[in-house]
């Protein structure tokens, strides 16, 4: 049984606090009349290793202890859960170089671990729980309210995946904050700056371009792009695949969590020194820093599209004109992702603050602000939504109602009507994406709006809203205007985006545009046709008797032009022919007009036709 926690106004209000949620590590920070504090925890320091052991006695393990186990529990302890956070079973990320016994299929992805099952989201909430604990040590007190970090190429499932994982561990979430838009306030609040900045964030799993302007306090995201599977996991992997695949052992779990773990070890060595011993398994091998970054440069390359595109959004194609780079995330230690940042943006990266560090420190002061720790009315975060949001229409196009890069918190309305005579619902179909065609899109939700009284096509109106909070969470809702009914749902989909698929949308967009401009005209083109074509024949039975021998005769040969435009592949042509199909008959439309005008009109007086000016 359940619980209820009676609040008592009178207890004191815990601290706020800020959460960085990440794929290698973790941490917490809050704010005093010192400044930003992030809270370490001797003898390990801040960083909480983000892993998770599960013990066959049932213990949960977080942290250092548990990264010690990995390599004698590679099944049962789980690192990198973030990767995993709002995917499916069959995902590619899922099924990527891992130890892990998942179990085969479902739409979310659950690790096999001592005989039961446990999702993304619960070894989520463990880390923050085991974060929320670490700062009741240190204050002495419950905590407040948090603001836990996200990486901006987030989609809905995963944000909402990670609201869970912090509902699940005691935390009353505040705002999810984008990384990118965390790291700029921690910078812009601390050096005082004004300018345009590049926030380049390449964490353990995750990598985000954010150009942001700050100006006197306000933040204002101008372009986001990146990657929710590219990091500094997939360096470890490509060190990992060259020292499994040298010792010719096979790909056991254990062996192939012992070979990520040595690889990762080289990485940060290889960070520091210009050679190393690479000891794993009872072998061992040198390895410069030359073979490491000709093992890492397809890897870093990857950053490049999404950084061009989002300087061409923001306005600086060149990356001409920016007062700085911002470097955030462990893997911007690296001596070859700094140089390709230097070169990218024709300037040397900022990072002052510990880029390990920086994101947290603009969570806790975000947290700090919006409890109203701090009386500060002079901040204002404007963040946007990386992808387009839509609904599909008539012909499968994709109409977009918020465009990508808008401002949010948001909200954006369109209206729509029936296709069909007597039609009781409408299906509603939001997708996701820079496609024309909605199947070219990503599917997030579908619902069915039930209940319109049966009207003549084209008399209920229907109208759609998007609402996309704070968090960057989406409320769909859609009702009938005539008869007020409606339906509201939060998208929550099943599965989060495939590796690299924001980049292949947007990459799609660009290279299909012509062809998709091309496809939608087409199908808007042939939908307009069919709904002419069923009117005119509709008409033809219901009003034959207005109809000329002759005149029949020329609306059915126009009807048939009409059929065949539709058959093929010219939109003008489609128009053209309609335009000549209501040509031949626009004097039977008067007609029948007319006498609809006189049986409305029979038996009334002309007042009760044509009210008096001002009755």
């Amino acid at each position: 049984m359940a619980l209820l926690q009676i609040h008592d106004p009178k207890a004191p209000k815990g601290k706020p606090i800020g959460i960085d949620l990440g794929t290698t590590h973790s941490l917490v920070a809050f704010v005093d009349h010192c400044g930003v504090r992030v809270i370490s925890d001797p003898p390990h320091g801040p960083l909480l290793p983000s892993v998770v052991h599960y013990a066959a006695d049932g213990r949960i393990v977080v942290g250092t202890e548990a990264q010690a186990s990995a390599a004698k529990y590679p099944r049962e302890t789980i690192a990198s859960a973030k990767r995993f956070m709002g995917r499916g079973g069959s995902d590619p990320e899922t099924l990527r170089l891992g130890p892990y016994d998942f179990v085969a299929g479902g739409s979310v992805v659950r690790f096999r671990v001592h005989g039961r099952e446990v999702t993304p989201v619960e070894v989520s909430a463990d880390i923050l729980r085991e974060l929320r604990r670490r700062a009741e040590r240190h204050f002495g007190t419950p905590v407040g309210p948090a603001v836990v970090t996200v990486p901006a190429y987030f989609d809905e499932a995963q944000r909402q995946a990670t609201k869970d994982a912090a509902k699940l561990a005691g935390l009353e979430v505040l705002r999810l904050l984008n990384e990118p838009t965390a790291a700029a306030l921690a910078y812009g609040l601390d050096k005082r700056s004004n300018g345009t900045f590049a926030v380049f964030d390449l964490g353990g799993g995750t990598f985000d371009i954010t150009v942001l302007v700050l100006d006197d306090g306000v933040f204002q995201v101008k372009s986001t792009g990146g990657d929710s599977a590219l990091g500094g996991d997939d360096m470890d992997r490509a060190i990992a695949e060259v020292l499994l695949r040298e010792s010719g052992t096979g790909r056991t779990p254990e062996s192939v969590r012992q070979a990520m773990d040595a690889a990762r070890a080289a990485k940060h060595a290889l960070t520091r020194h210009p050679e190393t011993e690479v000891r794993w398994r009872e072998r061992s091998r040198r390895m410069g820093r030359d073979e490491l970054e000709a093992l890492l440069g397809p890897i870093v390359e990857r950053t490049t599209g999404p950084v061009r595109r989002a300087l061409r959004d923001a306005g600086f194609p060149d990356g001409k004109g920016l007062d700085g780079v911002i470097l955030v995330g462990g893997a911007t230690r690296v001596p070859l992702v700094r140089a390709h940042v230097a070169t990218l943006f024709g300037q040397p990266p900022l990072a002052d603050i510990d880029p390990d560090e920086v994101v947290a420190w603009g969570a806790a002061i975000q947290a700090d602000l919006l409890a109203g720790e701090s009386k500060r009315d002079d901040v204002l975060l404007i963040d946007v939504c990386p992808l387009s949001l839509g609904i599909e229409t008539m012909g499968g196009v994709a109409e977009k109602v918020i465009p990508r890069n808008s401002a949010i918190p948001t909200a954006a309305a369109m209206q729509f009507t029936t296709y069909a005579d007597n039609q009781t619902g409408f299906e509603i179909h939001v997708v996701q994406g820079e496609r024309e065609l909605a199947a070219d899109c990503r599917s997030l939700a579908r619902f069915v709006l039930r209940g319109v009284p049966p009207m003549v096509a084209g008399m209920a109106k229907l109208e759609v809203r998007f609402e996309i909070d704070a968090d960057g969470l989406l409320h769909v809702s859609a009702k009938e205007l005539g008869t007020g009914i409606g339906q509201t749902i939060e998208v929550r989909p099943s599965h989060g985006l495939t590796d690299g698929e924001v980049e292949r949308m947007l990459l799609a967009s660009f290279e299909n545009a012509q062809a998709d401009v091309r496809e939608r005209m087409i199908r808007e083109a042939r939908v307009e046709a069919e709904r002419v074509l069923a009117a005119t024949e509709r008409a033809l039975v219901d009003d034959a008797a207005l109809l000329g021998a002759a005149e029949g005769e020329a609306i059915r040969a126009a009807a048939q032009g009409v059929r065949r435009a539709h058959a093929g592949a010219d939109p003008r042509a489609v128009a053209s022919a309609i335009e000549a199909l209501e040509r031949a008959a626009m004097p039977f439309v008067e007609r029948r007009m007319n006498r609809a005008v006189e049986a409305a009109a029979l038996g009334k007086t002309v007042e009760e036709v044509a009210p008096a000016e001002g009755k």
